[in-house]
């Protein structure tokens, strides 16, 4: 069921992005004959008054297509409401559509999240709580006899309270006390016992003494019943998404060597997805927000066989004042879409070898 779930939150994005393009077409009159989620050979089709709706094999996106260059339309050449007929802003319209569509989905994805499901917020108690240590490390926190799942309540005298400054005020606490005795009081199933921890300096300096933190209390989710703080809020949130994701692709871009195996797929996405819903289904709505902003921060990228590079198309018609010649453009989006499907089998047949249940067959 969660994979399922996965999908069919990739695959209503996808539809997402195609319907922007198919309704901006349409709504300025522009005829429109195809419109298909995936590529490649048809698995479902269903022929309407002027458009064919179908279900392709590869599912790495869709497309709308036009009767423009179709050799089987009976629509005459200089037919005013065939999209190369169109002028440049009219065009536009209808190839950025996919990716504006894309971007206001995700926001009222956020806004449901927060108006109906609620915001991951977390119920703090006193205290920082000690997650496993792994086996091998052998600092003073080890040997002072701090055990994973132990509470720690006082660190030097200072009480950490419940809040989210709980962790922060124990680290500070840990890095300014290097090779100093630190009196600390532990809570251990139920009791309360002390203990005296020595950081370890480590290369900046700063004490250390080898755990990994993490708050004291349960997650719950928080409603918002203010229409106000619900939209703003949302747009605090759709903000910071896009801010991250385009700083991921100029690092991607700029540093292609380390970063590239971080590009994921359909398959990872999918098993993302699947996780998330396995773990808290409510939190498919932010990671939905999520993808689509991706979707529509990739499909922008000036690349061919993407809306970004028929909008390059059409800011060199802009220039010139006529479109580059009609088999110079269809040489780069037909390399593009070649190099694009490429791609995508590529990181489907990476991602699935990568999958726990795949690998189980090789061991």
């Amino acid at each position: 069921m969660p994979v399922f779930a996965a999908i069919a939150v990739l695959a209503l994005l996808i539809v997402v992005h195609e319907l922007g393009h198919f309704m901006a077409a349409r709504l300025q009159g522009i005829h429109v004959n195809r419109f298909s989620l995936g590529f490649g050979p048809i698995l479902w089709k269903y022929q309407g008054t002027e458009t064919e709706y179908a279900v392709r094999a590869f599912p790495l996106g869709g497309f709308v297509g036009f009767p423009d260059d179709d050799p089987d339309s009976n629509i005459p050449p200089e037919d005013p409401n065939l999209l190369r007929n169109r002028p440049i802003l009219d065009r536009a319209i209808v190839i950025s559509a996919g990716v504006i569509a894309n971007l206001v989905f995700a926001y009222l994805l956020l806004v449901t999240q927060l108006g109906f499901v609620g915001i991951p917020d977390f119920n703090y108690k006193p205290g920082v709580v000690v997650t496993p240590v792994a086996s091998d490390v052998t600092f003073a926190a080890l040997q002072a006899g701090i055990k994973a799942g132990d509470v720690v309540l006082l660190a030097d005298g200072q009480p950490l309270k419940a809040s989210r400054e709980a962790i922060p005020t124990l680290m500070k606490v840990i890095q300014d006390h290097p090779n100093q005795p630190i009196p600390l009081s532990i809570e251990r199933q139920g009791q309360n016992i002390s203990l005296t921890v020595t950081p370890e300096p480590g290369a900046d300096g700063k004490g250390r003494i080898g755990v990994k933190l993490a708050p004291n209390g349960t997650p719950l989710r928080r409603h918002l019943d203010n229409p106000v703080e619900i939209f703003t809020t949302a747009a605090t949130e759709f903000q910071r998404i896009v801010t991250l994701t385009v700083q991921g692709f100029g690092l991607l871009i700029s540093n292609f060597g380390e970063t590239a195996n971080q590009v994921a797929g359909p398959v990872k996405i999918v098993e993302l997805g699947a996780n998330i819903a396995k773990s808290d289904a409510a939190n498919l709505f932010q990671f939905a927000a999520l993808i689509s902003i991706n979707l529509a921060i990739i499909n922008i990228l000036p690349l061919p066989a993407l809306d970004g590079g028929q909008l390059a198309f059409l800011l060199i018609e802009g220039l010139r004042g006529k479109p580059l010649p009609t088999k110079i453009q269809d040489g780069i989006m037909q390399t593009g879409l070649m190099l694009l499907l490429g791609l995508g089998i590529f990181l489907i047949v990476r991602d699935t070898f990568n999958l726990e249940s795949v690998q189980r067959l090789f061991q």
